[in-house]
């Protein structure tokens, strides 16, 4: 859909308090949702309502 907002590892770590590399390191081991889109750039993006779903169900979330 053009025109919606889809979040980067910066505004995924901003979302739950956690720095970028961190965001990566969670998706390097599997822990993030798969991408709902990838750029043309090859960088994977999330829509903001995947990470929150996301960031309520993990474990040890604060």
């Amino acid at each position: 859909m053009p025109g919606r907002e889809l979040w980067s590892y910066v505004e995924i770590g901003l979302h739950i308090h956690v720095q970028t590399e961190t965001v990566r390191n969670y998706k390097r081991h599997g822990l993030l949702p798969e991408p709902d889109r990838v750029d043309a750039a090859g960088h994977p993006r999330w829509y903001p309502e995947t990470i929150r779903a996301w960031a309520l169900a993990r474990p040890g979330r604060r």
